[in-house]
């Protein structure tokens, strides 16, 4: 089968590998749609914290099943599905706690003793297996698993904030879909930013209440001048500029919350006494327990449309130019997926 490896800084390589093997407690999946994640960007840029090339990316899958393990009962031959790309090692307090996202012995994709799902076919533990009612196609059925980062996030921040006033700063794929989320959870006013004018729009078309650009505006002002001085209750950060954290204190009231969801692997400075002056709440949001993930998956079966936000797709063929997309973003993009 073909697999496509980051090999080294920037290089993308599609490979023939042997069909993985799968045990008695394991599906086969034969992929059908695979997700481009800015974890992957990490890997290709060489800034991921442990992943490294070699490795073959990806970890966003959906498919459909072509062999089962003599142990697995819960899913069949045929089934389309997606995964929950993390496994923990099961005897952890965090594992006992269903908190595998923090297993410090926890398996994932893209990694040696778990191939990426930019493959042709992907192996995966029945346990983690996720069905896809009939009416979501693959490509929708792709963002179950970003929808479910937002979906940890936002029960993260939940401290007595749900149904109140929300910034979201970054409204790329995770800041979109946590928008799509906390829809579903009735804030009662949801402010987005970003720098990109299209991704503003689709802020407001997916319902943001207010748009801001955080370059050619003063965010927090604004934001303070919506609230009656008193800042929103939770902001939750999904972008990764270097004053963003001093931007969510700022945007948020006393004793409000802010969540850290992007992923900045390099220092940035941060005004700590805004937190301690204001009694905030810094918490950072790791991924996604797996009652988070099977919420996001509900939530995608019984109808949260996200059509719209996949907005391109190559074959693996052109793995190379899926990662040049999302990282240059040089054309409108949300969601980029790879079709193996």
């Amino acid at each position: 089968m073909k697999a496509a490896f980051v090999t080294d800084l920037k290089k993308v390589e599609v490979k023939d590998i042997p069909v993985p093997e799968i045990n008695e407690d394991q599906v086969l999946i034969k992929t059908h749609t695979a997700g481009v994640c800015g974890s992957d960007l990490h890997l290709f840029l060489g800034t991921h914290p442990f992943r490294k090339a070699p490795a073959i990316l990806g970890h966003e899958i959906t498919g459909e099943i072509v062999k089962v393990g003599a142990n697995v009962t819960n899913v069949k031959i045929g089934d389309r599905v997606t995964v929950e790309p993390q496994l923990g090692c099961g005897k952890c307090g965090f594992c006992a706690d269903g908190n595998e996202n923090l297993c410090l012995s926890k398996s994932v994709p893209g990694t040696p003793n778990w191939i990426g799902t930019f493959s042709e076919f992907f192996p995966a533990p029945a346990c983690k297996i996720h069905k896809l009612a009939d009416n979501v196609t693959y490509e929708v059925g792709t963002l179950v698993e970003p929808l479910a980062v937002a979906v940890h996030a936002l029960h993260r921040i939940d401290q007595g904030t749900r149904g109140r006033t929300l910034c979201i700063l970054g409204s790329g794929t995770v800041g979109l879909l946590a928008l799509a989320v906390a829809k579903t959870y009735g804030y009662s006013k949801i402010i987005c930013t970003d720098t990109s004018e299209y991704n503003r729009q689709m802020a407001l078309k997916f319902g943001a209440d207010h748009v801001y650009d955080p370059i050619s505006c003063d965010v927090p002002a604004e934001v303070k001048q919506l609230t009656d001085g008193k800042g929103v209750d939770a902001c939750l950060v999904c972008a990764g500029a270097p004053n963003i954290i001093d931007q969510a204190s700022a945007c948020t009231r006393k004793q409000g919350v802010v969540g850290l969801v992007a992923m900045i692997t390099s220092n940035i400075p941060v005004y700590t006494y805004s937190f301690v002056f204001n009694e905030q709440k810094l918490i950072g949001c790791m991924t996604y327990a797996p009652k988070y993930f099977a919420e996001a998956t509900a939530l995608v079966n019984n109808g949260l449309d996200l059509t719209e936000y996949v907005t391109q797709s190559f074959p693996l063929s052109q793995a190379q130019e899926a990662l040049s997309c999302l990282a240059e973003k040089k054309e409108n993009v949300i969601k980029v997926i790879v079709k193996p």
